[in-house]
């Protein structure tokens, strides 16, 4: 069965005058009104000829760089302990047992628990702005990780890194929303998220370079974490003066290519900015079953994701390889993450089925699994495939992001639905660095089980997903055709604070 057709894939010019701006705002109800609506009301005298594609180019330039730059850089903090571990830090800070394996979960609860303020703030503060102001803590709280000397002070390093960090896939699938229509927004959403794999690549040149400093004072651990950290904290600075806050406040547009955006992505129906809160939204948000779908998938894939990224370079060095190799053999992860992301990112804008896509990454994801499982240990061939093969999970991530923000309309249930997919993906990195327990060492194959067995489920979520859009938008039809016709100017239609269930033109893409 197809996917609902999206109609702006292909249309490569706008050429609007002033009687196709939206007309005469209802200033009484001026809160339910997304600010898009008044910007055009506004500027609706202005008439305009604008090449899309040269827009969208110029959009591209401007956004995407800055969006992948940030979460590289999110990535490579992340995992920076990673490599770290292999570089003495569990014998300089006198770590036991499963003390590693709960300073990695410390992260990701600590995440989860920020992901509630993150929802408040979204909703009244521009997410560029706090993305920005939360990348520049972050990197101080990443360069305070060389400070750390036992179990409990690296514990708190990482309780504040996960803190600031759980904003940064929120503020992104926001971001990344203004921007574009929905085909569109799947291929960009992709290039960003290409950071996870330049991260695997650049951590272990990172690590590999670090090994080599000889320091009885300093070591090089320790060095890897400051000079990353503080690099981060420079971009943050940089992120809040060059992240618009708005397409309305972007500098970077003149108004005729401000008022031919917004008119091009009206077709969203999602909405760009509005500060009112609605308590009915968050109920919505909370009781819709498609939000609960995509949480579960998202912990399912992120259990296997918390696993490869947490502890790839301790099962590689595991193989029988020297810890500077082993932080080198991390490196193809990262190649097989990127080469995912965007084939599935481009494959959506031309192929849509996004489930169909994220099955085809389960597969390999399960195949790794079995490899990493039960392949011999001499055999180390089979076991590098089996993790490398695991990385084509992180492509589907990307589409579990893009479909929140497409498939939820409403200010406050967008910011609440962005909220428990990114607690969710906390979720799935606490659990799984927990099945690594110290008594499975060397092989951890509880751990490795685990990652075969989610992608299956991960699989069949999906295709649950793709029943219920498909179920959800036959439902709509039928009460469509019981209605009498709509307006096509109607407001509440494309500028209006409403839900996508309240939407009546409003249509879900699976």
């Amino acid at each position: 069965m197809a996917s609902p057709p999206e109609a702006e894939k292909n249309i490569p010019t706008a050429t609007v005058g002033p009687e196709t701006a939206v007309r005469s705002p209802n200033r009484e109800d001026g809160k339910d009104l997304d600010s898009a609506y008044f910007y055009l009301t506004e500027h609706s005298n202005v008439a305009h000829s604008v090449d899309l594609k040269a827009l969208r180019r110029k959009i591209d330039f401007w956004i995407v760089p800055m969006a992948f730059l940030c979460y590289t850089l999110q990535f490579i903090d992340k995992v920076l302990i990673n490599y770290a571990a292999v570089m003495g830090l569990a014998a300089d800070v006198k770590l036991v047992g499963n003390d590693f394996s709960n300073v990695t979960s410390a992260f990701s609860i600590a995440y989860l628990i920020a992901e509630v303020p993150n929802a408040y703030f979204l909703q009244r503060i521009p997410a560029a702005k706090w993305l920005g102001v939360n990348i520049f803590l972050w990197g101080i709280a990443s360069a305070c990780h060389a400070a750390a000397f036992n179990y409990h002070s690296l514990l708190a390093a990482r309780i504040f890194l996960g803190m600031f960090e759980a904003s940064i896939a929120p503020c992104l699938m926001l971001i990344s929303s203004q921007w574009y229509t929905k085909s569109e927004q799947a291929p960009r959403f992709s290039l960003w998220y290409c950071g996870l794999g330049a991260g695997q690549i650049l951590g272990g040149i990172i690590s590999y370079g670090f090994q080599h400093v000889r320091n009885t004072h300093f070591t090089g651990w320790q060095m890897m974490f400051v000079v990353v950290g503080l690099v981060t904290s420079m971009i943050g600075a940089a992120t809040i003066f060059i992240l618009p806050d708005t397409p309305m406040k972007a500098r970077f547009l003149t108004e005729a290519e401000k008022i031919t955006l917004l008119n091009h992505i009206t077709i969203n129906k999602t909405g760009i900015e509005n500060h009112h809160f609605k308590w009915s939204q968050l109920k919505e948000a909370f009781l819709d079953i498609q939000i609960w779908l995509l949480a579960l998938h998202t912990i399912l894939i992120a259990i296997s994701s918390g696993v490869i990224t947490s502890y790839s370079a301790t099962l590689i060095s595991g193989f029988g390889f020297s810890k500077p190799n082993a932080a080198l053999l991390n490196m193809p992860s990262g190649l097989v993450s990127i080469a995912s992301t965007l084939i599935v990112g481009f494959g959506i804008r031309y192929k849509s089925h996004r489930w169909a896509w994220i099955v085809a990454c389960c597969i390999p994801g399960m195949i790794g699994g079995g490899l990493m499982s039960f392949s011999p240990k001499n055999n180390r061939a089979a076991l590098l495939a089996g993790i490398y093969l695991v990385n084509f999970v992180v492509a589907t991530l990307t589409v579990i992001y893009h479909w929140t923000v497409a498939n939820c309309a409403g200010q406050t249930k967008r910011v609440a639905a962005v909220a428990i997919i990114a607690g969710s993906f906390s979720i799935g990195n606490i659990i799984g660095p927990q099945t690594f327990q110290a008594r499975d060492a060397p092989e951890y194959r509880p751990a490795k089980i685990t990652v075969m067995g989610t992608q299956a489920a991960a699989a069949f979520v999906a295709f649950l997903l793709f029943l219920y859009y498909v179920w959800a938008n036959r439902r709509k039809d039928e009460k469509e055709a019981m209605l009498p016709s709509e307006n096509p100017e109607e407001i509440a239609e494309s500028w209006g604070n409403k839900t996508d269930k309240e939407k009546r033109s409003f249509r879900y893409v699976y």
